[in-house]
Protein backbone atom coordinates (compact mmCIF):
# COMPACT_ATOMS: atom_id res chain seq x y z
CA UNK A 1 0.00 0.00 0.00
CA UNK A 2 1.30 3.34 -0.70
CA UNK A 3 2.24 5.27 2.35
CA UNK A 4 -0.03 7.50 4.28
CA UNK A 5 0.40 11.40 4.49
CA UNK A 6 -0.61 13.34 7.17
CA UNK A 7 -0.26 17.11 7.65
CA UNK A 8 0.93 17.78 11.13
CA UNK A 9 0.25 21.20 13.74
CA UNK A 10 2.52 21.30 16.60
CA UNK A 11 0.32 23.57 19.16
CA UNK A 12 2.00 26.03 21.50
CA UNK A 13 0.83 28.48 24.00
CA UNK A 14 3.67 31.01 23.99
CA UNK A 15 4.18 31.05 28.16
CA UNK A 16 4.98 27.70 28.21
CA UNK A 17 8.74 26.42 27.43
CA UNK A 18 9.56 26.42 24.09
CA UNK A 19 11.76 23.19 24.04
CA UNK A 20 8.73 21.30 24.76
CA UNK A 21 7.45 21.78 21.61
CA UNK A 22 11.01 21.38 19.82
CA UNK A 23 11.46 18.23 21.96
CA UNK A 24 7.90 16.97 21.68
CA UNK A 25 8.00 17.35 17.93
CA UNK A 26 10.96 15.14 17.77
CA UNK A 27 9.18 12.20 19.46
CA UNK A 28 6.24 12.80 17.34
CA UNK A 29 7.90 12.72 14.11
CA UNK A 30 9.94 9.30 15.25
CA UNK A 31 6.43 7.69 15.87
CA UNK A 32 5.41 7.93 12.30
CA UNK A 33 8.46 7.32 10.96
CA UNK A 34 8.37 3.81 12.52
CA UNK A 35 4.82 3.67 11.61
CA UNK A 36 5.77 4.29 7.95
CA UNK A 37 3.44 7.45 7.58
CA UNK A 38 5.22 10.54 5.93
CA UNK A 39 4.62 13.91 7.20
CA UNK A 40 3.95 17.46 5.90
CA UNK A 41 4.67 20.27 8.48
CA UNK A 42 6.37 23.91 8.36
CA UNK A 43 10.44 23.71 9.02
CA UNK A 44 11.46 24.41 12.99
CA UNK A 45 12.93 27.73 12.07
CA UNK A 46 9.71 28.82 9.90
CA UNK A 47 7.87 29.44 13.10
CA UNK A 48 8.59 30.03 16.87
CA UNK A 49 9.76 26.30 17.72
CA UNK A 50 8.28 25.01 14.42
CA UNK A 51 4.88 24.88 16.39
CA UNK A 52 1.81 26.87 15.15
CA UNK A 53 0.20 29.72 17.67
CA UNK A 54 -0.46 32.90 15.90
CA UNK A 55 -2.51 33.81 13.30
CA UNK A 56 0.44 34.47 11.01
CA UNK A 57 1.48 31.03 11.58
CA UNK A 58 -1.76 29.52 11.05
CA UNK A 59 -1.57 31.27 7.63
CA UNK A 60 1.73 29.71 6.95
CA UNK A 61 1.00 26.12 7.56
CA UNK A 62 -2.03 26.23 5.69
CA UNK A 63 -0.36 27.42 2.82
CA UNK A 64 1.81 24.72 3.28
CA UNK A 65 -0.64 22.26 3.40
CA UNK A 66 -2.02 23.89 0.32
CA UNK A 67 0.66 23.10 -1.82
CA UNK A 68 0.27 19.54 -0.77
CA UNK A 69 -3.42 18.98 -0.83
CA UNK A 70 -3.22 15.81 -3.27
CA UNK A 71 -0.79 14.47 -1.23
CA UNK A 72 -2.14 15.02 2.33
CA UNK A 73 -4.53 11.90 3.71
CA UNK A 74 -5.11 13.23 6.99
CA UNK A 75 -3.91 15.59 9.81
CA UNK A 76 -2.40 15.36 13.15
CA UNK A 77 -2.79 17.68 15.76
CA UNK A 78 -0.08 16.73 18.45
CA UNK A 79 0.08 19.18 22.02
CA UNK A 80 3.60 19.64 23.27
CA UNK A 81 1.83 21.89 25.64
CA UNK A 82 -1.82 23.29 26.53
CA UNK A 83 -1.76 25.01 22.30
CA UNK A 84 -3.46 27.67 20.87
CA UNK A 85 -6.40 26.27 20.08
CA UNK A 86 -7.93 29.44 17.63
CA UNK A 87 -4.48 28.80 15.50
CA UNK A 88 -5.33 24.52 15.09
CA UNK A 89 -8.66 25.24 14.43
CA UNK A 90 -8.00 28.13 11.88
CA UNK A 91 -5.19 26.01 9.88
CA UNK A 92 -7.27 23.69 9.35
CA UNK A 93 -10.22 25.98 8.21
CA UNK A 94 -7.53 28.21 5.99
CA UNK A 95 -6.03 24.99 4.39
CA UNK A 96 -9.55 23.92 3.29
CA UNK A 97 -8.32 20.26 3.40
CA UNK A 98 -11.40 17.83 4.00
CA UNK A 99 -9.58 14.96 5.41
CA UNK A 100 -9.61 13.35 8.50
CA UNK A 101 -8.01 15.05 11.72
CA UNK A 102 -6.28 12.93 14.90
CA UNK A 103 -6.16 14.96 18.09
CA UNK A 104 -2.91 14.48 20.19
CA UNK A 105 -2.00 15.77 23.71
CA UNK A 106 0.98 14.72 25.53
CA UNK A 107 1.39 13.59 29.07
CA UNK A 108 2.35 15.61 32.18
CA UNK A 109 4.85 13.65 34.62
CA UNK A 110 3.70 14.47 38.31
CA UNK A 111 7.33 14.90 39.10
CA UNK A 112 7.82 17.63 37.10
CA UNK A 113 4.89 20.34 37.10
CA UNK A 114 6.36 23.76 37.65
CA UNK A 115 6.52 26.05 35.21
CA UNK A 116 9.93 25.05 33.24
CA UNK A 117 8.44 21.53 33.13
CA UNK A 118 4.13 21.45 33.12
CA UNK A 119 2.11 20.92 29.80
CA UNK A 120 -1.25 21.56 30.79
CA UNK A 121 -1.96 19.53 27.42
CA UNK A 122 -4.67 17.44 29.30
CA UNK A 123 -6.79 20.68 29.43
CA UNK A 124 -5.57 22.27 26.28
CA UNK A 125 -6.72 18.74 24.14
CA UNK A 126 -10.83 19.96 25.55
CA UNK A 127 -9.90 23.43 24.18
CA UNK A 128 -9.05 22.36 21.21
CA UNK A 129 -11.52 20.33 20.33
CA UNK A 130 -14.34 22.64 21.43
CA UNK A 131 -12.88 24.84 18.95
CA UNK A 132 -12.98 22.48 15.93
CA UNK A 133 -16.92 21.21 16.80
CA UNK A 134 -17.55 25.45 16.26
CA UNK A 135 -15.83 25.43 12.91
CA UNK A 136 -17.56 22.21 12.50
CA UNK A 137 -14.09 20.15 11.49
CA UNK A 138 -15.12 16.23 12.13
CA UNK A 139 -11.75 15.19 14.09
CA UNK A 140 -11.33 11.66 16.16
CA UNK A 141 -9.36 11.21 19.42
CA UNK A 142 -6.59 8.99 20.71
CA UNK A 143 -7.83 6.16 22.87
CA UNK A 144 -6.08 7.65 26.12
CA UNK A 145 -6.89 11.19 26.42
CA UNK A 146 -2.90 11.79 26.99
CA UNK A 147 -0.51 9.45 25.87
CA UNK A 148 3.50 9.58 24.66
CA UNK A 149 4.29 8.93 21.44
CA UNK A 150 6.33 6.07 22.32
CA UNK A 151 3.66 4.40 24.01
CA UNK A 152 2.44 1.49 22.05
CA UNK A 153 -1.07 2.78 22.39
CA UNK A 154 -0.18 5.60 20.32
CA UNK A 155 1.25 3.10 17.82
CA UNK A 156 -1.74 1.59 17.98
CA UNK A 157 -4.20 5.14 17.79
CA UNK A 158 -1.99 5.66 14.68
CA UNK A 159 -2.30 2.28 12.79
CA UNK A 160 -6.12 3.07 13.29
CA UNK A 161 -5.88 6.32 11.76
CA UNK A 162 -4.30 5.62 9.40
CA UNK A 163 -6.78 2.67 8.21
CA UNK A 164 -9.19 5.83 8.85
CA UNK A 165 -7.54 8.28 6.20
CA UNK A 166 -7.40 5.37 3.95
CA UNK A 167 -10.87 4.49 3.62
CA UNK A 168 -11.84 8.08 3.45
CA UNK A 169 -9.69 8.78 1.27
CA UNK A 170 -10.79 5.52 -1.07
CA UNK A 171 -14.40 6.48 -1.03
CA UNK A 172 -14.54 10.01 -2.19
CA UNK A 173 -14.44 10.35 -5.66
CA UNK A 174 -14.40 6.46 -6.44
CA UNK A 175 -15.07 5.27 -9.87
CA UNK A 176 -16.98 2.11 -9.92
CA UNK A 177 -18.08 -0.39 -12.94
CA UNK A 178 -21.49 -1.99 -13.24
CA UNK A 179 -20.67 -4.81 -15.98
CA UNK A 180 -24.73 -6.06 -16.93
CA UNK A 181 -27.69 -5.57 -16.02
CA UNK A 182 -29.23 -6.73 -12.00
CA UNK A 183 -30.48 -10.02 -12.31
CA UNK A 184 -33.86 -10.29 -12.32
CA UNK A 185 -34.05 -12.85 -9.42
CA UNK A 186 -32.06 -10.28 -7.34
CA UNK A 187 -34.25 -7.76 -6.35
CA UNK A 188 -31.85 -7.73 -3.16
CA UNK A 189 -29.40 -6.09 -4.95
CA UNK A 190 -30.95 -2.89 -5.91
CA UNK A 191 -29.17 0.07 -4.66
CA UNK A 192 -29.35 3.89 -5.51
CA UNK A 193 -26.88 4.99 -7.81
CA UNK A 194 -28.02 9.11 -6.51
CA UNK A 195 -27.40 8.50 -2.82
CA UNK A 196 -23.81 7.08 -3.14
CA UNK A 197 -23.24 9.96 -5.68
CA UNK A 198 -24.02 12.43 -2.70
CA UNK A 199 -20.92 10.40 -0.73
CA UNK A 200 -18.30 10.74 -3.92
CA UNK A 201 -19.01 7.63 -5.36
CA UNK A 202 -19.93 7.35 -9.23
CA UNK A 203 -21.01 4.27 -11.35
CA UNK A 204 -20.03 3.41 -14.61
CA UNK A 205 -22.24 1.16 -16.49
CA UNK A 206 -21.39 -1.39 -19.28
CA UNK A 207 -23.84 -3.28 -21.27
CA UNK A 208 -23.19 -7.09 -21.16
CA UNK A 209 -23.58 -6.72 -25.12
CA UNK A 210 -20.94 -3.98 -25.61
CA UNK A 211 -18.57 -6.54 -23.30
CA UNK A 212 -19.46 -9.57 -25.73
CA UNK A 213 -19.18 -7.25 -28.89
CA UNK A 214 -15.68 -6.00 -28.25
CA UNK A 215 -14.85 -9.77 -27.10
CA UNK A 216 -15.99 -10.97 -30.60
CA UNK A 217 -13.80 -8.40 -32.43
CA UNK A 218 -10.56 -10.01 -30.46
CA UNK A 219 -8.30 -12.81 -31.87
CA UNK A 220 -6.84 -15.95 -30.41
CA UNK A 221 -3.22 -14.34 -31.03
CA UNK A 222 -3.69 -10.71 -29.92
CA UNK A 223 -1.25 -9.46 -27.42
CA UNK A 224 -3.97 -8.66 -24.88
CA UNK A 225 -5.30 -11.62 -24.98
CA UNK A 226 -1.97 -14.17 -24.81
CA UNK A 227 -1.17 -11.71 -21.86
CA UNK A 228 -4.34 -12.22 -19.94
CA UNK A 229 -3.91 -16.27 -20.51
CA UNK A 230 -1.13 -16.30 -19.27
CA UNK A 231 -1.97 -14.65 -16.04
CA UNK A 232 -4.71 -16.60 -15.34
CA UNK A 233 -2.62 -19.91 -15.89
CA UNK A 234 -0.15 -18.35 -13.50
CA UNK A 235 -2.66 -17.97 -10.86
CA UNK A 236 -4.45 -20.93 -10.10
CA UNK A 237 -4.64 -24.70 -11.15
CA UNK A 238 -6.28 -25.16 -14.47
CA UNK A 239 -5.88 -28.56 -14.71
CA UNK A 240 -9.06 -30.27 -16.75
CA UNK A 241 -10.54 -27.23 -17.68
CA UNK A 242 -11.01 -27.04 -21.85
CA UNK A 243 -8.49 -24.67 -23.55
CA UNK A 244 -11.32 -22.78 -25.53
CA UNK A 245 -12.81 -21.59 -21.83
CA UNK A 246 -9.80 -20.90 -21.02
CA UNK A 247 -9.25 -18.36 -23.84
CA UNK A 248 -12.89 -17.39 -23.24
CA UNK A 249 -11.46 -16.21 -19.95
CA UNK A 250 -9.00 -14.50 -21.38
CA UNK A 251 -10.41 -12.19 -24.36
CA UNK A 252 -13.38 -11.29 -21.30
CA UNK A 253 -10.51 -10.41 -18.55
CA UNK A 254 -8.34 -8.06 -21.70
CA UNK A 255 -12.13 -6.08 -22.40
CA UNK A 256 -12.47 -5.59 -18.62
CA UNK A 257 -9.00 -4.60 -18.30
CA UNK A 258 -8.60 -2.02 -21.19
CA UNK A 259 -12.80 -0.81 -20.06
CA UNK A 260 -11.54 0.06 -16.34
CA UNK A 261 -8.07 1.63 -17.47
CA UNK A 262 -10.21 3.65 -20.00
CA UNK A 263 -12.72 4.99 -17.03
CA UNK A 264 -10.34 4.61 -14.51
CA UNK A 265 -12.63 2.64 -12.35
CA UNK A 266 -11.55 0.93 -9.40
CA UNK A 267 -13.69 -2.20 -8.80
CA UNK A 268 -16.50 -3.78 -10.32
CA UNK A 269 -19.11 -5.67 -9.95
CA UNK A 270 -20.62 -8.39 -12.61
CA UNK A 271 -23.96 -9.84 -13.63
CA UNK A 272 -23.21 -13.84 -13.95
CA UNK A 273 -26.26 -15.34 -13.10
CA UNK A 274 -27.18 -16.51 -15.83
CA UNK A 275 -26.60 -14.52 -19.10
CA UNK A 276 -23.00 -14.87 -19.58
CA UNK A 277 -23.10 -18.80 -18.81
CA UNK A 278 -26.19 -19.50 -20.93
CA UNK A 279 -24.58 -16.84 -24.30
CA UNK A 280 -20.55 -16.49 -23.54
CA UNK A 281 -20.17 -20.28 -21.74
CA UNK A 282 -18.03 -19.46 -19.25
CA UNK A 283 -18.98 -17.52 -15.81
CA UNK A 284 -16.30 -15.44 -14.89
CA UNK A 285 -15.18 -16.08 -11.61
CA UNK A 286 -11.28 -16.49 -11.97
CA UNK A 287 -11.71 -13.07 -13.19
CA UNK A 288 -13.02 -11.65 -10.79
CA UNK A 289 -10.90 -13.53 -7.91
CA UNK A 290 -7.58 -12.10 -9.89
CA UNK A 291 -9.05 -8.67 -9.76
CA UNK A 292 -10.22 -8.95 -6.25
CA UNK A 293 -6.50 -10.30 -5.11
CA UNK A 294 -4.88 -7.55 -6.27
CA UNK A 295 -7.10 -5.37 -4.56
CA UNK A 296 -9.37 -4.47 -7.15
CA UNK A 297 -12.53 -5.86 -5.55
CA UNK A 298 -15.33 -8.01 -7.71
CA UNK A 299 -18.51 -8.46 -6.91
CA UNK A 300 -20.93 -10.93 -8.49
CA UNK A 301 -24.24 -10.49 -9.46
CA UNK A 302 -24.22 -6.65 -9.98
CA UNK A 303 -24.07 -5.92 -6.54
CA UNK A 304 -22.80 -2.86 -6.11
CA UNK A 305 -23.58 -2.21 -2.30
CA UNK A 306 -22.00 -5.38 -1.55
CA UNK A 307 -18.57 -4.37 -3.88
CA UNK A 308 -17.95 -1.24 -1.64
CA UNK A 309 -18.18 -3.08 1.62
CA UNK A 310 -15.34 -5.13 0.06
CA UNK A 311 -13.66 -2.26 -1.32
CA UNK A 312 -13.87 -0.32 2.03
CA UNK A 313 -11.88 -3.57 3.56
CA UNK A 314 -9.21 -3.39 1.05
CA UNK A 315 -8.47 0.17 2.23
CA UNK A 316 -8.51 -0.16 5.63
CA UNK A 317 -6.35 -3.71 5.60
CA UNK A 318 -4.33 -3.77 2.57
CA UNK A 319 -5.51 -7.32 2.04
CA UNK A 320 -8.35 -8.42 -0.38
CA UNK A 321 -11.24 -8.98 0.34
CA UNK A 322 -14.32 -11.41 -0.50
CA UNK A 323 -18.18 -10.92 -0.94
CA UNK A 324 -19.79 -14.11 0.60
CA UNK A 325 -23.43 -15.21 1.62
CA UNK A 326 -24.52 -15.90 5.27
CA UNK A 327 -25.84 -19.03 4.18
CA UNK A 328 -26.00 -22.02 6.75
CA UNK A 329 -26.09 -22.62 10.09
CA UNK A 330 -23.54 -24.64 11.96
CA UNK A 331 -25.37 -27.41 13.80
CA UNK A 332 -26.83 -26.09 16.80
CA UNK A 333 -24.15 -23.24 17.76
CA UNK A 334 -25.74 -20.09 17.68
CA UNK A 335 -22.68 -18.57 17.19
CA UNK A 336 -21.41 -20.20 14.21
CA UNK A 337 -22.54 -20.53 10.74
CA UNK A 338 -21.62 -21.21 7.21
CA UNK A 339 -20.62 -18.69 4.66
CA UNK A 340 -20.14 -19.70 0.96
CA UNK A 341 -20.36 -18.24 -2.46
CA UNK A 342 -19.97 -20.09 -6.08
CA UNK A 343 -17.02 -19.25 -6.36
CA UNK A 344 -15.12 -15.67 -7.33
CA UNK A 345 -12.73 -15.61 -4.16
CA UNK A 346 -9.37 -13.99 -4.32
CA UNK A 347 -7.00 -16.70 -3.73
CA UNK A 348 -5.35 -15.27 -0.76
CA UNK A 349 -8.06 -16.09 1.57
CA UNK A 350 -7.63 -20.08 0.71
CA UNK A 351 -5.78 -23.11 2.68
CA UNK A 352 -5.60 -23.91 -1.04
CA UNK A 353 -7.62 -23.44 -4.24
CA UNK A 354 -7.70 -24.33 -8.13
CA UNK A 355 -10.41 -23.35 -10.97
CA UNK A 356 -13.40 -25.82 -11.58
CA UNK A 357 -16.78 -25.46 -12.77
CA UNK A 358 -20.06 -24.23 -11.05
CA UNK A 359 -21.81 -26.71 -10.22
CA UNK A 360 -25.35 -25.14 -9.24
CA UNK A 361 -26.40 -23.90 -12.08
CA UNK A 362 -24.41 -26.59 -14.68
CA UNK A 363 -27.90 -28.72 -14.39
CA UNK A 364 -29.38 -26.11 -16.21
CA UNK A 365 -26.65 -24.25 -18.76
CA UNK A 366 -24.15 -27.05 -19.04
CA UNK A 367 -21.19 -28.26 -17.54
CA UNK A 368 -19.17 -26.56 -20.51
CA UNK A 369 -20.75 -23.64 -20.11
CA UNK A 370 -20.07 -23.29 -16.24
CA UNK A 371 -15.75 -23.35 -16.51
CA UNK A 372 -14.05 -20.78 -14.05
CA UNK A 373 -15.17 -20.98 -10.73
CA UNK A 374 -12.17 -20.65 -8.08
CA UNK A 375 -12.83 -23.26 -5.44
CA UNK A 376 -11.26 -24.00 -1.71
CA UNK A 377 -11.91 -23.55 1.57
CA UNK A 378 -11.08 -20.46 3.80
CA UNK A 379 -7.83 -19.89 6.12
CA UNK A 380 -8.96 -20.05 9.77
CA UNK A 381 -8.32 -16.58 11.89
CA UNK A 382 -9.78 -13.15 12.69
CA UNK A 383 -12.09 -11.77 9.83
CA UNK A 384 -13.45 -8.64 9.81
CA UNK A 385 -17.20 -8.22 8.00
CA UNK A 386 -18.87 -5.31 6.46
CA UNK A 387 -21.94 -4.36 4.51
CA UNK A 388 -23.10 -1.28 2.50
CA UNK A 389 -26.49 -0.40 1.80
CA UNK A 390 -28.62 2.35 0.49
CA UNK A 391 -31.62 2.85 2.89
CA UNK A 392 -33.75 4.83 0.25
CA UNK A 393 -36.28 4.79 2.53
CA UNK A 394 -34.93 7.07 4.92
CA UNK A 395 -32.46 8.64 2.45
CA UNK A 396 -28.98 7.44 3.50
CA UNK A 397 -26.49 4.88 3.29
CA UNK A 398 -26.56 2.45 5.75
CA UNK A 399 -23.53 -0.23 6.87
CA UNK A 400 -22.92 -3.07 9.75
CA UNK A 401 -19.44 -4.41 10.21
CA UNK A 402 -17.79 -6.05 12.85
CA UNK A 403 -15.62 -8.78 13.32
CA UNK A 404 -14.96 -12.61 14.28
CA UNK A 405 -13.16 -15.98 13.04
CA UNK A 406 -12.87 -18.41 10.54
CA UNK A 407 -12.52 -21.81 12.15
CA UNK A 408 -11.26 -25.00 11.47
CA UNK A 409 -14.36 -26.94 11.96
CA UNK A 410 -15.31 -30.03 9.41
CA UNK A 411 -17.27 -29.40 6.76
CA UNK A 412 -17.08 -30.83 3.81
CA UNK A 413 -18.88 -29.25 0.30
CA UNK A 414 -18.30 -27.05 -2.83
CA UNK A 415 -17.47 -24.01 -4.10
CA UNK A 416 -15.87 -21.34 -1.92
CA UNK A 417 -16.92 -21.71 1.84
CA UNK A 418 -15.59 -21.08 5.47
CA UNK A 419 -17.22 -21.92 8.90
CA UNK A 420 -17.06 -18.76 11.03
CA UNK A 421 -17.72 -17.35 14.35
CA UNK A 422 -19.32 -14.70 15.18
CA UNK A 423 -20.01 -12.99 18.84
CA UNK A 424 -23.50 -12.72 19.63
CA UNK A 425 -24.22 -13.89 16.28
CA UNK A 426 -27.67 -14.45 16.49
CA UNK A 427 -28.24 -10.83 17.64
CA UNK A 428 -26.75 -9.58 14.36
CA UNK A 429 -28.67 -11.79 12.36
CA UNK A 430 -31.93 -10.69 13.96
CA UNK A 431 -30.60 -6.70 13.07
CA UNK A 432 -29.53 -7.45 9.76
CA UNK A 433 -33.55 -9.19 9.19
CA UNK A 434 -35.45 -6.39 11.10
CA UNK A 435 -33.38 -3.47 8.35
CA UNK A 436 -33.52 -5.38 5.63
CA UNK A 437 -30.12 -5.74 4.70
CA UNK A 438 -28.78 -8.04 2.16
CA UNK A 439 -27.52 -11.52 2.29
CA UNK A 440 -24.41 -11.13 1.25
CA UNK A 441 -21.50 -9.61 3.22
CA UNK A 442 -18.12 -8.74 2.58
CA UNK A 443 -15.10 -10.17 4.35
CA UNK A 444 -11.35 -10.36 4.48
CA UNK A 445 -8.75 -11.87 6.94
CA UNK A 446 -7.89 -8.91 9.13
CA UNK A 447 -9.13 -6.97 12.20
CA UNK A 448 -10.31 -3.43 11.26
CA UNK A 449 -13.98 -2.72 12.65
CA UNK A 450 -13.09 0.14 14.64
CA UNK A 451 -11.69 2.05 11.99
CA UNK A 452 -14.15 1.30 9.46
CA UNK A 453 -16.59 2.50 12.26
CA UNK A 454 -14.94 6.10 12.81
CA UNK A 455 -14.63 6.45 9.09
CA UNK A 456 -17.45 5.62 7.95
CA UNK A 457 -20.10 7.49 10.54
CA UNK A 458 -17.95 10.14 11.57
CA UNK A 459 -15.99 11.27 8.39
CA UNK A 460 -19.03 9.64 5.52
CA UNK A 461 -21.61 10.86 7.59
CA UNK A 462 -23.48 7.06 7.06
CA UNK A 463 -25.76 5.06 9.61
CA UNK A 464 -23.59 2.65 10.99
CA UNK A 465 -23.78 -0.30 13.06
CA UNK A 466 -20.61 -1.97 14.96
CA UNK A 467 -21.91 -5.55 15.74
CA UNK A 468 -19.79 -6.66 19.04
Amino acid sequence: MKPIKLGVIIGNRGFFPGELCIKGRERVLKALQEEGIESVLVSLDATRNGAIESLAEAHLCADLFKKHREEIDGILVTLPNFGDERAVANTIRFSGLNVPVLVHAFNDDPNNMLMGGRRDSFCGKMSVCNNLRQYNVKYSLTGLHTVDPENAAFHADLRKFASVCRIVKALRGARVGAIGARPTAFNTVRYSEKLFEQSGISVETLDLSELIGWINKMTDTDAPVKAKLDSIRGYTQTAGIPEKSLLKMAKMGAAIDKWMTDNQLVATAIQCWTALEEFYGIVPCTLMSMMSNKLMPSACETDIAGLLGMYILDAASGKPAALLDWNNNYGTDPNKGVVFHCSNLPKDVFTSQKMDYQEIIAGTVGKDNTYGTIVGRIKPGPFTYCRVSTDDLNGKVAAYFGQGRFTDDKLNTFGGFGVIEVPNFQKLLTYICENGFEHHVAANLSECGDAIEEALSKYMGWSTYHHR
